[in-house]
């Protein structure tokens, strides 16, 4: 009789992922609670594997949010912000994109909501840097992008306005 092992998928990615990524994502996320180290080293193999897939920018960015290395979380975010803004063909620059937003349809596709989601934990990782006029200017430029507040950035704008009384 053989022994079957069943492999749970610890988080779900984007359906169009390509599977050596996912794979390795997948191994990543398993890790981090164990070995931060080769957590990160997965998720930046599965990065350099594939750089327009926006779910290693994703992973990454998270990872390093809750490793508490916050310069590092917004450096990929901010990459995470040029990549999507070049696939989706469309300023990376949130405050042209804010003064040109009518122009720019950021629920059109899975590339610009990523974008809006990026841009709100750019705004939560400033209030976690005690930078709490940028992440005020970030969060004020949402509102008018996602005025829908489809992404839940309100949940941030709650904490600031709890951090800033």
């Amino acid at each position: 009789m053989g022994v079957t092992q069943l492999f749970e998928q610890r988080v779900l990615f984007s359906p169009n992922i390509p599977d050596a990524v996912d794979n390795l994502l997948q191994t990543a996320v398993a890790a981090s609670s164990v070995d931060q180290i080769k957590a990160e080293n997965l998720f930046l193999q599965a990065q350099a594997l594939d750089k327009q897939c926006l779910q290693t920018y994703f992973a990454l960015y998270k990872f390093y949010f809750f490793q508490k290395r916050l310069i590092d979380a917004e450096k990929i975010v901010l990459s995470a912000l040029e990549e999507s803004a070049r696939q989706g063909s469309f300023p990376h620059d949130y405050h042209q994109l804010a003064l040109d937003g009518k122009k720019w349809d950021l629920y059109a596709s899975e590339t610009t909501l990523f974008y809006l989601y990026s841009l709100k934990a750019l705004a939560f990782i400033k209030l976690r840097q005690g930078h709490e006029v940028e992440a005020q200017l970030i969060l004020s430029h949402l509102r008018q992008l996602d005025p829908k507040d489809l992404i839940g950035a309100s949940v941030i704008m709650d904490l600031a306005a709890g951090v800033s009384e």
